[in-house]
């Protein structure tokens, strides 16, 4: 079966898991256009990570309307022409409200999100990027980024089991859960096709990758 059905497809997974990576390769094989969070454009981001408390809500409202903006400038565009390959799925942005604000700051993030989240095309393909704790914790210093450095373990392991509740419910579009321990399509070329033959041979409306598949 041809990819050309997904016009739209996202690649998720928790901080480390190398989705942007990922989507870089995939829009490049695929001759696709990228839409990708820009965290570096957050003026919360670098404080949050330092104090998640205090930062937590302005940090999360910058990412919501940021994602958004994105989101309706994608819907503007002639999906039937060209694809596009995105690294953030916005039904997911309350996933992070959840782990880190107060109830109060959660009940006005909600409204706000429940506002815009209509706007909001669905994708045509989710792709989720697994990957266990202490792979993550390895992969986020290896890359040395400086702001990740303030990044507890235990709030890893928190987004980490956040991430897994979420696609565990997740049915808006096809999803393909990928275990990255064992299979490693950025850095892999043999991964990378492989990945890509599944995405073809998708027939299911959620399906795994495992790499002894």
């Amino acid at each position: 079966m041809s990819i050309d059905k997904y016009k739209y497809i996202v690649v998720e997974g928790p901080i480390g898991v190398g989705k942007t990576t990922l989507v870089r390769k995939l829009a490049e094989s695929l001759h696709s256009q990228m839409l990708l969070e820009r965290p570096e454009e957050n003026p919360f981001l670098e404080k949050f990570y330092q104090d998640a408390g205090r930062y937590a809500l302005p940090t999360q409202m910058f990412f919501l309307f940021q994602r958004m903006n994105q989101l309706r400038e994608l819907a503007q565009t002639d999906l039937f022409n060209s694809r596009v390959i995105s690294d953030f799925l916005l039904a997911k942005d309350p996933l992070f409200a959840r782990l880190t604000l107060s109830d109060d700051e959660l009940n006005l993030y909600q409204q706000l999100y429940d506002h815009l989240r209509p706007q909001a095309p669905e994708p045509d393909l989710v792709i989720y990027l697994q990957a266990q704790p202490e792979t993550l914790i390895e992969r986020v210093k290896k890359r040395g980024v400086a702001m990740e450095a303030g990044l507890s373990e235990p709030y890893l392991y928190r987004l980490c089991e956040s991430y897994s509740r979420f696609f565990y419910h997740y049915d808006a579009a096809p999803l393909l859960i990928v275990n990255t321990e064992h299979l490693n399509p950025i850095d892999n070329p043999e991964d990378f096709e492989l990945l890509l033959a599944r995405i073809r041979n998708m027939r299911g409306k959620r399906e795994f990758f495992n790499r002894g598949e």
